[in-house]
């Protein structure tokens, strides 16, 4: 079936049988409410600041795009919104529904559709995550959904997520108050299982947690399973339903190419039912998580197309994408490529990709380097970068790659892509120098007491360099809760300082960067995803404290 065709079948959408036109007229015919907008969806609204509509709408307002040869990353938007579902959600904008009544409809019709249960829209996949938490912890009691995340009363008060699964997106269940159980071995998960347990998490579904083993012990015990499987390809009928688990989270934004800020909950009606209850337009711990009517639409209609699109004629375009850029790059002597397709039950990040090859110290760049101009330079270019040689082989020292994933690209992208790793690695650049550091202009060893200068407040953090090999250092960062290794260096006055903490479910890296004078370091810190910071660390001076110390001679005879 066509995409056209699509669209055209978009009356069996709720609502959209009452779109007959593009103006608000046809749907408010029998009520006589004829033009209550100034604007039908045909016409281009004028806007009074810089901001303009159009090819350029970022560029307006200084923004410059990206071109996603990256993959469903949500730093960089994730996909492209199908021309479905950009169409259902202008024509759901219009008009003014009441959202239980809109969610009951779009569940049963993802039912249909997909064949699970129920199905749910949620705002993300993480906020779905939460959504389905707070449902097991309340059965849909909202005595119990108004208390959360003081869970002071409550039988269940816990969640199982198995160790290898801890990661970024936990936060999400984190956020209802639950206690984190994590077991490492299926015989530890078996045993966690109590009346405090409210749910079982899983993070993809690696040995020896696969499906069809973490389900068979939750069923026996009646704990529900909650599967994320955010960057999947959605399976109908849906593969993970099939083994068993209760409820499955699908990112909508990624690869289904929905709502960039929806998310797709597949499973048990009476879960997802209480996880509806949980967030907007109800009251209590969900609220925050708004899903509107256009998210709603947008998501079922991308489900629509999801189940009538030609996907293999869609992997042959990505794949013929990937061989274009191979051929265009390849015309350099000295640069190889390989054009690789992801196996054929490969559901996560499935996607055709081209890795680009060749020798740094012939070129004088490495991969990770060109991919950070192409990122930072117009038209910007998000690429993989830092490799080693193609894909599946083992690395190569005297070899550095770049990758291009296919997926989220568009047809007129692909010759910019093509040109421009062309134009830098045929770019005259010479051999690098390398320059010598500078001899360092203090010795940086001993403590250090170090403030840290956030948006709105501050934090007392402090460096123990404990060894300072001419320009390198090594020692301890230790933070508001707790300390890590520090490294760096010292180039002249220059200071470069990584420290980095990491617990299960969470990682913050700290690069200090700046410089000393005297007993003074003063700079920024780079926080990664966190953006950035501030710091003054000045060297602490041990006061002068000759203490006699006294060795007692037998036991104490009093307090």
């Amino acid at each position: 079936m066509k995409r056209r065709d699509v669209i055209k079948g978009l009356s069996i959408l709720p609502l959209a049988g009452a779109v007959a036109g593009n103006s608000l007229q046809s749907a408010f015919a029998e009520t006589g409410t004829e033009g209550l907008l100034p604007n039908p969806l045909n016409t281009e609204p004028v806007l009074p600041g810089p901001l303009k509509p159009g090819p350029r709408i970022y560029q307006s307002i200084g923004v410059e795009p990206i071109i996603n040869g990256r993959g469903t990353l949500t730093m960089i938007g994730a996909s492209v919104e199908l021309p479905e579902v950009r169409t259902a959600m202008e024509h759901a904008a219009l008009y003014n529904v009441q959202l239980d009544e809109l969610a009951m409809a779009v569940g049963k019709r993802l039912s249909e559709i997909t064949g699970a249960e129920w199905g749910m829209v949620s705002s993300g996949c993480a906020a779905g995550l939460k959504h389905v938490a707070v449902g097991c912890l309340t059965d849909g009691n909202p005595e119990k959904l108004v208390r959360i995340p003081n869970l002071e009363g409550f039988q269940k008060t816990e969640v199982i997520i198995p160790k290898p699964m801890r990661n970024f997106y936990d936060h999400a269940i984190r956020n209802t108050g639950m206690k984190v159980i994590m077991p490492e071995t299926l015989e530890e998960l078996e045993n966690a299982i109590s009346p405090r347990t409210a749910l079982i998490y899983m993070f993809g579904y690696r040995e020896p947690f696969t499906t069809q083993a973490v389900a068979k012990i939750a069923r026996a015990k009646g704990i529900p399973t909650l599967l994320d499987v955010a960057a999947e390809r959605l399976t109908i009928p849906n593969v993970h339903l099939n083994n068993g688990i209760d409820v499955v989270a699908y990112s909508g934004g990624k690869v289904i190419r929905g709502p960039q800020c929806a998310g797709l909950l597949l499973g048990k009606k009476d879960l997802l039912m209480a996880a509806w209850q949980s967030g907007s337009p109800h009251h209590g711990p969900g609220r925050d998580n708004k899903v509107g009517r256009e998210e709603h639409i947008g998501m079922l209609a991308a489900v629509e197309a999801w189940a009538v699109r030609d996907h293999a004629a869609e992997a042959r375009l990505w794949k013929s994408w990937m061989d274009a850029i191979a051929k265009k790059v390849t015309a350099i002597d000295g640069v190889t490529a390989q054009v690789t397709e992801p196996a054929p039950e490969t559901l996560n990040n499935a996607s055709p990709r081209v890795t680009i090859s060749w020798d740094p110290n012939k070129f004088h760049i490495t991969g990770a380097e060109l991919t950070d101009e192409l990122a930072n330079t117009p038209p910007r270019i998000g690429l993989s970068g830092g490799g080693r040689g193609p894909a599946g082989a083992a690395p190569n020292p005297n070899l550095t790659s770049i990758s291009v994933s296919g997926s989220m690209l568009q047809p007129d992208q692909i010759k910019v892509i093509g040109d421009r790793i062309t134009e830098v690695l045929t770019r005259k650049r010479e051999a690098k120098t390398v320059i010598p550091m500078k001899a360092p202009s203090t010795d940086l060893a001993g403590r250090w007491d170090v403030t840290v200068q956030f948006y709105t407040g501050t934090s007392q953090h402090n460096f123990y360099i404990e060894k300072q090999d001419g320009n390198y250092i090594q020692g301890t960062h230790k933070g508001d809760f707790s300390s890590r290794e520090l490294v760096g260096s010292i180039d002249g006055d220059q200071i470069k300082f990584n420290s980095r903490w990491s617990v299960p479910g969470d990682t913050i890296d700290y690069t200090f960067y700046g410089t000393v004078s005297g007993d003074t370091m003063t700079g920024d810190i780079h926080m990664g995803e966190y953006l950035t910071s501030k710091f003054t660390a000045k060297r602490y001076t041990y006061p002068n404290a000759r203490v006699n110390v006294v060795v007692p001679k037998g036991p104490p005879l009093g307090n």
